[in-house]
C-alpha cells in the first residue's frame, strides 16, 4: 500500500513501530546494494576475461564454455536478488522471461488445474462463472528408474520321443553379462559424451542401492570399445574417402601403470563434413590416441589417404604431405596471432591485419551451401583481390618489424604458409579454416577436466573408439544413447561385410526385428 497522509495512523506508538520498521528495511537494502555491486564486478571482470581469451588458446581448450556459464549464473544470481527486491518494496513488477522456444510436443503432458476454493463473489456472495483461463507450462523430470528384466524360457518336453523345445536366448551385448543394451550404452555416454568418470558412476548406482563397481563398469567400456572396433573402422572408411579432412590433436594425460605418474599422450581426430557445400553429406569424426605427438603418428593414421587435409601449422603432417596429401591452412588460426595482439596493445596495425581477414569471411558467409564450383568462382573474384592485397600488406610491414617481435612473429607465421592458406580460393570444397576439427575435439578437453587422465594406454585407445562413434553421431543429429542401445543390441547380429548399415546416416532406431534383444 502506498504510504499518503490519509493513510498513516494516528497513534504515536504505531507511527515508531513503522519507522523501526523502515529503518530495518533500508539497512537491508543497503547490505543487498553492497553485495550486487560486487557480484556485479565480478561478473564484468569475468566478461572481460572471456573477450580477451576468445580467439585464444583457451577458446581451443573448453574454457569458453565454462566461463559462460559462471557468467551465466552470476547473471541469473543478479535476477533473483533483483526480483527480491522488488517482491520485498512492492514498487515495480519483475520483468518478464526472454521469450523461449516452446517445449518438444512429443513430451508427455500432464495437467493440474488449480480452482479457487470459493467459487462465489467474496464481494457480493453472488455465483461467479468461468469467463477464461491461464495456461502455462513447467518443465519436470522424473527421475530414472532401474528395472531388473527378469529373463523366463519355459522347456517344454515330448513324451513320445523325449524331444525338448525351448526358445533360444536373447541375445545380449556381453554374453553372459548382467547389463542391458540400454544400461551399457547409458554408462558409455555419461563417459564419453557427458564426462562423468565411471567412480562418479559407481557412486550413483550405489545411491540407488546397486552393487556396481568401478571396475565393474570399466570392464564394460573395454569390451563394447573391442566390440564395436568394426564401426569404428567403418567411420574411418567413410571419412577417408573424403577429399578434404580437418585435422588436429590434443593432450591425453596417461597413467603410466607401476608409479603412479602420468604421461603425456596425444587423442588425433580427423573431421569429414562437407555440409557447407552439401547439406546431405553426412559428416563423421574419427580418433585415434597415441603416446606421442611424432609425426609418424599422422603418417600412420592418413596412409592411403591422397587428398586435402586442413590444419594448423604443425610440422608433423609434413611426412604425409610428402605421400601425395596436400595441405590447407587455417586462416582462424592466423587471424588469432593478430587478435592477440589488439588486445593485448590496441595495435592499429594488427588491427588492419583482423580487418582485413575479416572481410574474408564476411564472403564465405555470402557463399554458404553454394556447389564447390560457385563457391570457387565468387572466391576468385572478391577473396582473390584482398589476399593479394594482404600480402603485400605483410611484405611490407616485415620490413618495418623488430626482428622476433610479437608482430613478427605473427606475420611470419602467415607468409610461412600462405600458399597453404589460399588454396581455398581454387578449391570450393575447402573451408577457410580448420574450425570443424576444433569443434569436434572441444569434448574430450571438457572430458579431461573431469576424468584428470587416462587409466592406461589400452584405455586410451578404448576412448578413442568410443569417442568417434559418440562424435559422430553427435554430428549427424543423433540422440548418443539411442543411438549407441540400438548398435549394442545389432551389433552381435550384424555381419562384418554389413556393419556400415549401423553407421548413424544408415540406421534405422525404430525397427523391431530387434526387439527381443536386451
Amino acid at each position: 500500500m502506498k504510504l499518503t497522509a490519509k493513510t498513516l495512523p494516528n497513534d504515536p506508538e504505531l507511527l515508531k513501530q513503522m519507522l523501526l520498521a523502515m529503518a530495518g528495511k533500508v539497512d537491508q537494502l543497503s547490505t543487498h546494494n553492497t553485495y550486487l555491486e560486487t557480484r556485479v564486478s565480478q561478473l564484468e571482470l569475468q566478461i572481460k576475461l572471456h573477450r580477451k581469451r576468445q580467439f585464444g588458446r583457451s577458446s581451443e581448450s573448453g574454457q569458453y564454455e565454462l566461463e559462460m556459464e559462471d557468467i551465466t549464473t552470476v547473471q541469473a544470481e543478479i535476477e533473483q536478488v533483483k526480483q527480491g527486491f522488488e517482491h520485498s518494496t512492492a514498487s515495480t513488477p519483475a520483468k518478464p522471461n526472454r521469450t523461449r522456444k516452446p517445449f518438444p510436443a512429443e513430451l508427455p503432458r500432464e495437467e493440474k488445474t488449480f480452482v479457487p476454493e470459493a467459487c462465489s463473489c467474496p464481494d457480493c456472495g453472488q455465483s461467479m462463472q468461468n469467463i477464461g483461463e491461464d495456461v502455462s507450462e513447467v518443465l519436470d523430470i522424473v527421475p530414472a528408474k532401474y528395472r531388473v528384466i527378469k529373463v523366463i524360457r519355459p522347456k517344454f518336453g515330448c513324451k513320445a520321443c523325449n524331444k525338448i523345445s525351448q526358445a533360444p536366448a536373447a541375445e545380449r551385448v556381453i554374453d553372459r553379462g548382467i547389463a542391458s543394451a540400454a544400461l551399457i550404452a547409458q554408462v558409455i555416454v555419461d563417459k564419453y559424451a557427458d564426462h562423468l568418470p565411471l567412480y562418479r558412476q559407481a557412486e550413483r548406482f550405489q545411491r540407488e542401492g546397486i552393487d556396481l563397481d568401478r571396475s565393474t563398469l570399466a570392464g564394460w567400456a573395454g569390451r563394447v570399445g573391442a566390440l564395436l572396433l568394426p564401426l569404428t573402422n567403418a567411420i574411418r572408411a567413410h571419412v577417408m574417402e573424403a577429399h578434404k579432412l580437418h585435422a588436429d590433436d590434443t593432450t591425453a594425460p596417461t597413467l603410466v601403470p607401476g608409479n603412479g605418474k602420468t604421461a603425456t599422450g596425444r587423442y588425433w581426430n580427423y573431421v569429414r563434413d562437407d555440409r557447407p557445400w552439401d547439406p546431405r553429406s553426412a559428416p563423421a569424426v574419427w580418433f585415434q590416441y597415441s603416446t606421442t605427438r611424432s609425426g609418424d603418428e599422422p603418417l600412420r593414421h592418413l596412409k592411403g589417404y591422397k587428398g586435402i587435409i586442413q590444419t594448423d601449422a604443425y610440422a608433423g603432417y609434413n611426412g604425409a604431405l610428402q605421400q601425395g596429401v596436400h595441405r590447407a591452412g587455417c586462416w582462424a588460426h592466423a587471424r588469432r596471432k593478430f587478435f592477440e595482439l589488439v588486445d593485448a596493445g590496441k595495435s592499429e596495425v594488427a588491427a588492419d591485419a583482423v580487418n582485413r581477414i575479416n572481410q574474408l569471411y564476411a564472403i564465405e558467409k555470402e557463399i554458404k551451401s553454394l556447389p564447390p564450383d560457385e563457391r570457387s568462382r565468387i572466391r576468385k573474384i572478391k577473396s582473390q583481390p584482398i589476399l593479394d592485397d594482404l600480402k603485400l600488406w605483410l611484405d611490407e610491414h616485415i620490413r618495418q618489424c623488430v626482428k622476433g617481435s610479437p608482430m613478427a612473429r605473427a606475420i611470419n607465421y602467415t607468409r610461412k604458409q600462405w600458399d597453404d592458406l589460399i588454396l581455398y580460393v581454387s578449391d570450393g570444397k575447402v573451408e577457410i579454416d580448420n574450425n570443424a576439427a576444433e569443434r569436434a575435439i572441444r569434448p574430450l578437453v571438457v572430458g579431461r577436466k573431469n576424468h584428470l587422465f587416462a587409466g592406461s594406454e589400452l584405455g586410451g585407445h578404448t576412448g578413442a573408439a568410443l569417442y568417434s562413434i559418440m562424435g559422430t553421431a553427435k554430428l549427424n543429429g543423433i540422440d548418443p544413447k539411442a543411438y549407441l542401445t540400438a548398435v549394442l543390441k545389432r551389433i552381435n547380429c550384424t555381419p562384418i561385410t554389413e556393419v556400415a548399415e549401423l553407421l548413424p546416416w544408415n540406421i534405422n532406431l525404430d525397427e523391431a526385428r530387434y526387439a527381443e534383444a536386451i
